[in-house]
């Protein structure tokens, strides 16, 4: 499949088909993807919980009650569901466990490399936390880099995928146990195999025409 053929073909499946699971090396690719997400100055401030058992759908789904209920079958019936998370701060420790990581996997080679990635790195932080007063949303918009990345490699690997935004974060939250590592939800994907339900399978794909989204100077 080429890219333009993954593009056209990808749109978000309104059902998919109970009992079937993704092969693990296509769920391995994309957990790759995920982890190699660029992110602004790599800050990485993200976490990624995947649930692959009916338990783990189970406790993700406790969040698409009630307002939310329509998305419910989505993450019951799929394959594997990822909740897709942000950190609650870019503290002291998270900066200096990148920081450990950087020069684990040998990225200052030059003399001052180092200090220099830290500083540069903590002089965005602070900007964010004290000029524009928005370290959530700055982080909020790299968890969303990653979902761009997510949705185009699970076309790519003729994977079916939904990303969602309906679901009740507080309650997920706590099923989770995620305010207890620092940590909240922002968006859910459920990737699997799309049924004879999924209506929109069958609706063409509906973009604005590329002479009124592109400005070529």
């Amino acid at each position: 499949m080429t890219l333009d053929d993954a593009v056209i073909a990808r749109h978000t499946v309104k059902a998919f088909e109970p009992g079937k699971t993704l092969p693990q090396e296509k769920i391995d690719t994309l957990l790759n993807v995920l982890r190699n997400s660029p992110s602004s100055v790599n800050s990485q401030p993200w976490h990624f919980v995947v649930a692959s058992t009916p338990e783990g759908r189970e406790a993700i789904a406790k969040s698409t009650s009630g307002a939310y209920a329509y998305n419910e079958p989505k993450v019951l019936n799929a394959s594997h569901v990822i909740a897709l998370c942000m950190r609650s701060d870019l503290d002291d420790q998270h900066l200096q466990n990148v920081l450990a990581q950087e020069q684990k996997d040998g990225r200052f080679v030059a003399e001052g490399a180092q200090a220099g990635q830290d500083k540069s790195r903590r002089s965005y932080v602070d900007m964010h936390r004290y000029e524009q007063r928005d370290i959530p949303q700055w982080m909020e918009k790299q968890v969303y880099l990653a979902l761009g990345g997510l949705l185009l490699s699970a076309a790519m690997l003729d994977i079916d995928a939904t990303p969602m935004e309906g679901f009740d974060q507080r309650a997920l939250d706590l099923a989770l146990g995620l305010r207890e590592k620092g940590l909240t939800s922002v968006v859910l994907v459920s990737l699997g195999f799309r049924s004879e339900k999924d209506f929109n399978a069958a609706l063409p794909k509906s973009r604005l025409p590329r002479d009124e989204i592109f400005t070529f100077i």
